[in-house]
């Protein structure tokens, strides 16, 4: 299972990578075996200013539908257009072209409170 040490990632199986205040968001090698065959990816908030924890889109396998939880507070300022065409790149490559949103982060210290990569192993038990 490929959990990559510069990342940050939440209890709802998402990761972060920072760059400045922009934060680049997508899910995790697990979630995407747990989910199975990647077919479609929806946001329909870029350009919105959302809360921690709302809903910025759904990821849908061949047999489930899955809410995304943001796990910062800020602006989605990008969604990976790629993913329109190319939904299979978030089982494929999750850490790079199957990442699915940028945001504009409002509180950069809330960057710390997500987990580690060793926090997140021992969650998922890797």
């Amino acid at each position: 299972m490929n959990i990559p040490s510069n990342l940050k990632y939440t209890k709802d199986h998402e990761w972060v990578s920072m760059e400045g205040e922009i934060a680049t968001i997508g899910i995790t090698d697990f979630a995407q075996k747990e989910l199975g065959d990647i077919v479609y990816v929806e946001v329909e908030t870029v350009d919105q200013t959302l809360d921690k924890d709302e809903v910025f889109g759904t990821v849908e396998a061949v047999k489930t539908v899955s809410d995304l939880f943001l796990p910062l507070a800020g602006e989605i300022v990008e969604f990976n257009e790629g993913l329109e065409t190319n939904p299979e790149n978030v089982n494929t490559d999750p850490y790079g072209k199957g990442w699915m949103v940028k945001l504009k982060v409002s509180n950069l210290a809330d960057v710390e409170e997500l987990l580690d990569s060793e926090a997140y192993k021992a969650l998922i038990g890797a």
